[in-house]
């Protein structure tokens, strides 16, 4: 059986986010969750690829050579101002293991971010499979699915087609 990939709440990344002390680890964290990034394309982002007037991110040369064009997520909006991040993978990478492990007690890494993005956008915006698909530049809809992970609370609310306000 198939490990299913770890993933945090956007809750849990607001308190990782406020125990870190440097700005471009938590832009970096940002760009991570809610922009779906990988970590070799937020340590690549310049300003010159911000587009305000457009609300996009354009990801130049990304995984495949491929460009895409990602909106700006409101929550990252005010943190552009410290791009370009100034660390680099292996920098950012144990500066995300540290604080999931002081904060949240687990041992996480980087791309769960990415993870984290995927099931946000479809569990909690209520994004379809094709626009997280788009979102993330993946070119099979196969890529997308392992990506993506469903709670089992998401279940049991369908299976009891349970509103809203009858969860609490």
């Amino acid at each position: 059986m198939k490990k299913l990939p770890e993933t945090i709440t956007e809750e849990e990344l607001i308190e990782i986010i406020k125990n870190v002390n440097h700005n471009h680890h938590k832009l970096a964290f940002l760009l991570g969750f809610y922009e779906g990034m990988r970590i070799s394309e937020i340590t690549s982002l310049e300003p010159g690829n911000v587009d305000k007037g457009q609300k996009l991110l354009r990801i130049k040369q990304a995984k495949g050579s491929k460009d895409r064009n990602i909106p700006i997520a409101p929550e990252v909006l005010s943190g552009l101002k410290y791009l370009p991040i100034k660390c680099g993978i292996r920098a950012l990478q144990m500066a995300f293991k540290k604080y999931s492990k002081k904060v949240l007690d687990r041992d996480l890494h980087f791309h769960c971010l990415r993870h984290s993005s995927a099931t946000h956008y479809l569990s909690k915006k209520k994004w379809n499979i094709r626009q997280v698909q788009q979102f993330l530049g993946h070119a099979s809809l196969d890529s997308t699915m392992i990506y993506t992970h469903v709670s089992p609370s998401d279940l049991i609310d369908k299976m009891w087609n349970l509103p809203e306000k009858a969860k609490d």
